[in-house]
């Protein structure tokens, strides 16, 4: 049996990221420009809880981070945040959150191109499933309209860049890094690396109105400090396989969110491709442990 407060802590998680492209929709702000304000305005939040947690710690022995894999991490957390907010505007957001959920399987893929570590069977199942269900999301998109199909490209690649950051975020918990000194380090070279491309981008850096700032905040500290940070939590308590299953609560939660909220249809197609990549997922995951 599960202990009942880190399970809570995982489904809630689960449930403040499934909100987070629904933030995003909503934000009256471009894609990019949303991506920035999501790690800028959560940096300041994240840094506080750093200080106030190293002020009451005793004898800490963490070790000191590798700047490469910091950089490495902001980098491709940046490339994560900003292709998904792209791929939330042009496909539906139950098709852009599956996709990006797809980055297990890339970690896998990785190691098993980089490290030679070969993978099992099971991972082989799940991956052959997950491709199967991403066929059926893209052609649900293609009877949607051409934009969609480029939205569901994005997600993949997000989930790409996901990876690469999960990989990076490896590495330095392997050396020592704490969960929330991460997190605010990576979301200030995230949100120095999106500052540059927000400008450069054309969209309006600030906000219309007062209620736009409230969704962003939302997004930054619901989702992103709260969602993200109770997952961390969750996971130093719990099995790495309850773990995964838990966490795919989080794209279905996001195609309800954005089916209650934003009026998206899921078509029968679109409910049983995305049934299978989460089955893929799942057993891909199994099959990684």
């Amino acid at each position: 049996m599960q202990p009942a407060r880190p399970l809570a802590a995982l489904l809630a998680g689960a449930v403040f990221i499934a909100l987070s492209p629904i933030w995003v929709r909503v934000s009256e702000v471009g894609p990019t420009v949303s991506a920035f304000w999501r790690v800028m305005l959560a940096v300041p939040l994240l840094w506080g809880i750093v200080l106030a947690s190293s002020m009451r710690a005793t004898g800490s022995t963490e070790s000191r981070p590798s700047g490469r894999l910091l950089l490495a991490a902001g980098i491709a957390f940046a490339g994560d945040l900003a292709f998904w907010h792209w791929s939330i505007q042009y496909t539906t957001v139950a098709n852009s959150t599956l996709l990006a959920n797809l980055a297990s399987i890339f970690v896998t893929l990785t190691a098993w191109v980089l490290w030679r570590q070969r993978p099992r069977g099971l991972f082989l199942a799940g991956l052959a499933a997950a491709l199967v269900g991403v066929a059926l999301l893209v052609r649900a998109s293609l009877s949607l309209s051409p934009t969609a199909l480029l939205g569901d490209a994005l997600g993949v690649v997000t989930a790409m860049f996901y990876a690469w950051y999960l990989l990076s975020v490896k590495g330095l918990r392997a050396r020592g890094a704490a969960t929330l000194q991460l997190m605010a380090v990576t979301s200030t070279i995230t949100a120095a690396l999106l500052l540059p491309v927000a400008l450069v981008s054309g969209e309006p850096l600030l906000p219309p109105t007062h209620a736009s700032w409230l969704k962003l905040l939302g997004l930054a500290w619901i989702s992103h400090c709260a969602g993200q940070g109770l997952i961390a939590y969750a996971l130093a308590h719990l099995g790495a396989a309850f773990s995964a299953v838990g966490l795919l609560l989080q794209p279905v939660m996001a195609g309800v969110f954005a089916w209650l909220l934003l009026g998206e249809p899921l078509g029968a197609l679109q409910v049983a491709g995305g049934a299978i990549v989460l089955a893929g997922i799942y057993l891909a995951r199994r099959g990684s442990d």
